[in-house]
């Protein structure tokens, strides 16, 4: 009887039905709040109290493609120039430079902190007079379309925490990446590819980047950025298996989705509701990402703007062309990592290789986001997780004018272009030393604000519930930079 009784539950009700009738009706309170917090932790509530109105006001900005030089790319080499190091070169960095604290890091231990100036010279561009250094003959051409933000600070001094700081927003890893809250606030122009795309350039360096930066934490994983790699199958596991067409895919698909769908009915899962679009976007992107990917029906001439590097698959030109192709089909976020910046030594030379892979690039992307009649409503953001110290660490080398700079997190320079940004300006300053902010600090939680203000939202409306409480990707601070907007 027991076992013919459990058949005939089995056959008759689903798990929501036996709990809705069993206990007069409490079962099916306690599923009811089971699959309450299950829709909260999922997002399946978000339009309660983050999504209303949005965007809250007219965007300047449709789209976002944020090149990250990881490693902690220098001010003092590129567009802070400081000649007083120069002059004062070899002296020990004074104590009220310090603030009257030992410098922390790797460098603590060192007996002496010796000031050294760049080995680049600067010059003025443009109208606006930019300060750029000579590793950057390219971008110099463009000076008039940038913004240089030169008092950016960050509250983390290892490469970890401010990473993770400066894309979602919390130096502690599980918040979802700010790629993911855009596309989270804002959603997709396009069905065929990802809203949130991530290129990080084939560099040989020592220096790994985890996927959880562009994670989406506890959001549903359909917001997490997707990356493309440089081989010729761009994603992983996009490509149908041999002896599968796409008329048995499309079949096979369509048998899943009832399953998933089943299944959505006696559990209220949400996130099976994610994986159901998944795979009807992974099956979309089977011919998508191979048309986005091929440079082949580029013309010649904006191959060559983008300099000689744009033929070799994973370089950072590529990628930059990658990007505005991406741009063009609709992809809302676009974030390439430009890893090797974590110069504790060789500093010079080393630079001087990396400047010399983004720099062409770099100005490429503006002149051609500019000539597809994009620029305007993309926003282009420079930037790196910290700078450098205006000491040495380690000595300075006579013989070759070699030194290193150790991670610096008080001051460092963004840039940022087209989106609703006023070209041709600076914004904040550093002391003579290029070691503390003077005027108009940044933190980065305000930049975060003034990137989510040009896209339409505002940063103190726009949340996400997740167990009891309502996350910000600014957290408790953020004011949007209005001097720079245009």
């Amino acid at each position: 009887m027991i076992g013919s009784n459990t058949h005939n539950l089995r056959s008759h009700y689903s798990r929501r039905d036996l709990l809705l009738r069993a206990g007069q009706g409490f079962g099916g309170l306690a599923l009811a709040h089971l699959l309450q917090e299950t829709a909260s932790a999922s997002g399946e509530s978000r339009g309660a109290r983050g999504l209303e109105g949005l965007p809250h006001f007219a965007p300047k900005a449709k789209r976002v493609i944020f090149l990250f030089m990881s490693g902690g790319f220098s001010h003092l080499e590129s567009f802070d120039p400081k000649p007083l190091l120069t002059k004062r070169q070899g002296e020990t960095i004074p104590g009220s430079v310090l603030g009257g604290k030992p410098p922390v890091g790797m460098s603590s231990l060192q007996s002496a902190f010796p000031l050294v100036g760049s080995a680049f010279k600067f010059a003025q561009h443009g109208k606006s007079g930019a300060w750029m250094s000579d590793r950057f003959p390219h971008l110099s051409g463009v000076a008039d379309e940038l913004c240089f933000i030169k008092s950016l600070h960050s509250e983390a001094v290892n490469h970890d925490p401010a990473l993770t700081f400066m894309q979602t927003g919390a130096p502690l890893p599980g918040r979802p990446s700010m790629g993911a809250w855009v596309t989270y606030g804002l959603g997709s122009e396009t069905r065929e590819l990802p809203s949130f795309i991530v290129l990080v350039s084939k560099r040989a360096v020592d220096q790994p980047l985890s996927s959880r930066l562009w994670d989406s934490g506890f959001m549903p994983s359909g917001y997490q950025g997707v990356q493309f790699r440089s081989s010729h199958d761009a994603v992983l596991y996009l490509s149908n298996p041999k002896g599968i067409d796409s008329p048995a895919q499309r079949r096979m698909l369509d048998r899943l989705k009832e399953l998933h769908q089943l299944e959505l009915a006696a559990s209220g899962d949400a996130e099976i509701e994610t994986r159901i679009e998944q795979f009807e976007m992974a099956y979309r992107m089977q011919s998508a990402v191979p048309e986005a990917t091929d440079f082949s029906k580029e013309p010649q001439n904006v191959l060559d703007l983008y300099g000689p590097d744009v033929k070799t698959p994973g370089s950072f030109a590529a990628n930059c062309l990658l990007s505005r192709r991406l741009a063009q089909r609709g992809v809302r976020f676009i974030q390439l990592y430009h890893p090797g910046w974590d110069h504790h030594g060789v500093l010079p030379s080393s630079f001087k290789q990396g400047a010399g892979e983004i720099d062409q690039p770099c100005s490429a992307l503006i002149q051609d986001l500019k000539q597809q009649g994009l620029l305007d409503d993309t926003l282009v953001v420079f930037g790196t997780e910290f700078g450098r110290t205006a000491y040495s660490q380690g000595s300075i080398v006579k013989s070759s004018g070699e030194y290193g700079r150790e991670h610096h997190k008080n001051c460092f320079t963004f840039w940022m272009a087209g989106g609703g940004i006023k070209g041709g300006t600076s914004f904040g300053e550093t002391d003579e030393f290029g070691f503390n902010i003077t005027t108009d600090a940044v933190h980065v939680n305000d930049l975060h604000a003034t990137i989510l203000h040009l896209l339409g939202i505002d940063h103190q409306r726009f949340t996400y519930p997740f167990q009891g409480r309502d996350y910000r990707l600014t957290d408790l601070g953020g004011e949007v930079l209005t001097k720079i907007l245009a």
